[in-house]
């Protein structure tokens, strides 16, 4: 039988006795609410945020995953199809930033200072920055201020596994909105919300190197995804996420165990 570690489904005093010493790693998903083709659902990004903080606390043995953060930052046109798509859902940077930011303090005010937000939306990662850094002013004064690391689970997939998977080229993470690592990922853990018989194929957008604004929709594939998830199966689900839970518990472990 596997321990739990995320908190919100604990009771308090549970909660408590667990991180009662302060040294505690807590993980904290970030995900968004965000279109993803025809052949998955809004929730993707957080739900796979929050299945690899839980797999790589698992791994490690007696991290704890925090709430996940279920919404994120606009969806930008040339890495999530763009905020005009409906269903997407765009929150303003200063909604991420304070949501952030409150987590870091509740978590001091707790007696949790080692963090980790792990980030499953592309545009989200400046806006956790932002609000990290502002927690941490916020703390200055404080005795023991906390320490906080910040990262997207893909950027754990290593080189040689991203050779084996793409044979055909890579088309970079930003264009992978609703491709082969989702799809996959996705079929591996949660294969009842994947409906491949909808996917869309086409390949990978090619978009310019600049932004324009409003969008302009027809930038964007009709698929709403930036690159075809036709090549994915759970089998490559599992050496992705094999790549990402090691390389992630790794880094974690080199950071609050120096």
């Amino acid at each position: 039988m596997t321990t739990e570690t995320n908190i919100t489904r604990m009771d308090a005093f549970t909660y408590r006795d667990l991180i009662k010493d302060g040294n505690v790693v807590m993980l904290i998903p970030v995900g968004a609410i965000e279109q993803h083709g025809a052949h998955m659902p809004l929730g993707v990004d957080a739900l796979l945020s929050t299945k690899m903080a839980e797999l790589t606390a698992e791994k490690m043995g007696g991290a704890l995953v925090g709430p996940s953060i279920e919404f994120g930052y606009k969806s930008q046109q040339r890495s999530g199809g763009g905020a005009h798509i409906i269903g997407t859902f765009g929150f303003d940077a200063d909604t991420m930033i304070g949501t952030v930011r409150t987590l870091v303090r509740e978590f001091h005010r707790h007696g949790v200072h080692n963090l980790v937000f792990v980030n499953g939306h592309y545009e989200n990662y400046q806006f956790i920055y932002e609000g990290v850094d502002l927690a941490l002013r916020d703390l200055s004064g404080e005795p023991r201020i906390p320490q906080v690391m910040m990262m997207s689970y893909w950027d754990f997939v290593t080189p040689q596994v991203i050779e084996t998977l793409y044979p055909e080229g890579f088309p970079g993470w930003d264009v992978e909105h609703g491709g082969v690592m989702e799809t996959s990922i996705m079929l591996e853990f949660f294969p009842d919300l994947v409906h491949l018989e909808k996917l869309i194929d086409h390949p990978a957008a090619e978009l310019p190197l600049y932004d324009i604004l409003p969008a302009v929709p027809q930038l964007t594939p009709a698929s709403g995804c930036l690159s075809s998830g036709k090549a994915s199966t759970p089998e490559k689900g599992r050496i992705l996420t094999d790549s990402i839970v090691e390389g992630m518990s790794a880094a974690i472990r080199g950071v609050f165990t120096a």
